[in-house]
């Protein structure tokens, strides 16, 4: 991993930001911008088969990004659920209902052929807006 991201970004220590060259996340003025997270910890996919904690990891992973940008889960103003299979669709929603319901972003949920590893069920998009005011916190 490099030692050093370029100003505005947050790197999660995975392998896969070096290697394939982006951020975890950018910060771009008032916006936070969360590439896509998988349950993917330590290069390992964890909860293989169950989209529900699949996506409870993702969300989790996303959100300690934008805890690292100086905003919060109440600062969430959109998400992207990318979901490989149909059936998975009430899990995966069920599961950012738990997180997001009092929050309340704007989502999209998208059916996709595939995910880069056959055992990922969903990945997770999130941004957030840091309200006008507030002091920048650590990138």
């Amino acid at each position: 991993m490099t030692d050093t991201m370029p100003p505005g970004r947050i790197s999660s220590g995975g392998p896969w930001e070096d290697r394939y060259g982006y951020a975890r996340a950018v910060v771009a003025g008032p916006h936070v911008l969360v590439s896509g997270c998988t349950a993917t910890v330590g290069g390992e996919v964890q909860h293989v088969g169950d989209a529900y904690q699949q996506t409870l990891t993702a969300i989790s992973i996303a959100l300690d990004a934008v805890e690292k940008s100086g905003t919060s889960l109440a600062d969430v103003v959109r998400t992207r659920l990318y979901v490989v299979h149909a059936d998975d669709f009430d899990a995966v929603g069920r599961a950012h209902g738990a997180i997001f319901g009092a929050v309340r972003p704007a989502c999209t949920s998208v059916q996709v052929a595939g995910l880069i590893d056959s055992r990922m069920l969903v990945e997770v998009e999130v941004e957030a807006y840091r309200p006008a005011g507030r002091v920048e916190g650590a990138v």
